[in-house]
Parts: C-alpha cells; structure tokens; sequence
C-alpha cells in the first residue's frame, strides 16, 4: 500500500515539474521609452521641465504618526512564543517604517500572564520579544534598532484571572523612543 502511494506521489510531483510553455515561442514585445525634448528644441509637442515640478510627500507625516499611534501589540496563545499570522501584516508595517526611517529605535516588550513562576514568564517574554524582533529582522530592520526586553507577568495591560484577561496579557508591544 505504501509503495502505491510513493509511486503516486513521484508521479504526481514529476507532472507538476512538466511545463507546456515553450519558453523559446514566448513573444517579446519592445517597449523602449521616446523621450521628450524641452520645449522649443525643435518647434514641436510640449514638455515640462524637471524644475517645474516639486515632489510633494502628501501625508507622509501623518501616515507616520498613524503607524507610531496605532496598533502596536502583538498576542500569543498560551505558553507560546509563535507569531500568529494575523498579526503579519502589523509587523510588516512596523518594518517598513523602521526601514525607511533609519533613526528610529523602538523596544519590543514582552509580557506573560499570572500563570507559572517569575523566572519561566521572564524567559517567556524574552521568547516573545525575540520573536517579533526576529521578524522584524527578517524583514530588513537594522538589529540596532530593536531592543527585546521582558516583563514577564510584572505589567499586565489588563487585570484579571479570567481567560480574557490572560489573553490580554500574553503579548508583545512594540514602543518607539
């Protein structure tokens, strides 16, 4: 039975390798640029010269200040440190500020809930700090702008013993200085 399904495998995975386009048919098509004459150089058509026009960054500033101000706070599931998908898109915003603003520095802090013993929720928000840090990483963010540090379960954003509560606790912040 097992040999069935190796042999159906390989024969599966050799028909996915097969390609039907023949790469030397494939079109080309050549979209190489006109240019464009300054105005008055030969009497025909209009240009605008490059000191006419100014660049300007609409809402650069206050799209930053939305990233600074927003959503900053990333949660685990119980005795994890594994970033949820859900919150990939949170940390590639970060990310893309932080590249593009090399003088940022932002401290990632994690924190546990009330449950296990001070020493195992430092080192478990150490894991998550590290791991948003890690992403971050990955994403292209200088490692000297990033500091992981832990709180273990000593800054509850919220207080409580109910599952709500923990699960409010169980996070990493992302804070910019």
């Amino acid at each position: 039975m097992k040999r069935i399904f190796l042999i159906l495998a390989v024969t599966a995975l050799m028909a996915g390798c097969g390609s039907t386009t023949n790469l030397d048919e494939v079109p080309v098509v050549d979209k190489t640029g006109t240019s464009v004459l300054p105005p008055g150089a030969n009497g025909s058509g209009s240009a605008v010269g490059k000191g006419d026009v100014t660049s300007v960054d609409v809402g650069a500033s206050s799209q930053n200040a939305a990233i600074v101000g927003g959503p900053r706070v990333v949660y685990f599931d119980y005795d994890s440190y594994v970033i949820k998908p859900e919150f990939q898109s949170l940390i590639e915003v970060h990310a893309r500020y932080l590249k593009a603003d090399k003088s940022r520095k932002v401290a990632i802090e994690g924190h546990t809930d009330e449950r296990g013993g001070r020493e195992y929720n430092l080192a478990l928000g150490q894991k998550r700090a590290e791991a948003v840090r890690s992403a971050l990483g990955l994403l292209g963010v200088v490692d000297s702008q990033v500091e992981a540090v832990s709180f273990g379960k000593e800054k509850p954003a919220v207080q409580g013993s109910d599952e709500a509560a923990m699960a409010k606790n169980r996070r990493a912040e992302i804070r910019y200085k």
